[in-house]
Parts: structure tokens; sequence; C-alpha cells
């Protein structure tokens, strides 16, 4: 299930997606941006959407200021299967 929430600037994780206005395109769906990098630089929180070689967008926030994001759950664990006892009794 996937999730609005407000978190601090600093609390923002990769594959979040954060809300970049409307701009030329009116339909909201795409004004959510997937946030592909977060670092801290001079004290403050860069957000980055996009891929850094081409086109991308930074958004910068003090750490302690709110932001809604869209988070989507982490995916579970992928779990590890004990491999098969082989059924052969050492004949060919």
């Amino acid at each position: 299930m996937t999730s609005r929430i407000i978190v601090a600037a600093s609390e923002v994780r990769v594959n979040d997606h954060i809300y970049n206005g409307t701009g030329t395109n009116a339909h909201p769906t795409f004004a959510w941006e997937t946030v592909t990098e977060v670092r801290s630089e001079d004290g403050l929180i860069l957000l980055i959407t996009g891929n850094l070689k081409g086109p991308h967008g930074e958004f910068w926030f003090e750490p302690d200021e709110q932001i809604e994001v869209i988070r989507y759950p982490e995916p579970p664990a992928a779990k590890t299967l004990a491999p098969k006892a082989n059924g052969r009794h050492g004949h060919s």
C-alpha cells in the first residue's frame, strides 16, 4: 500500500516521490518525481530527481523542513530456499 506521509527533509529516502507542482502539464500525476539521490551539503538537504547525466531536478531543504512524500513499502526480502537433496542413491 502506498502512503502519502509528511517527513523531515533529512528523512527522505531514495525512491520516495516528491511533489514538483504541475509545471507546464496540468495533469497532477506528472507532478510527482522520484528521488534518485539524497545528499547533505553545507547543512542543507539536497534531493535530486531524475538522472544526473541527463535532465534532473534539484530541491534544497533545511534538514527539519517538513515535506510530503509518497512512499512505497519496502519489498519483502527474498527468501532463500535450502537446496533440494539429491534423490539419487549413487546409481548411474
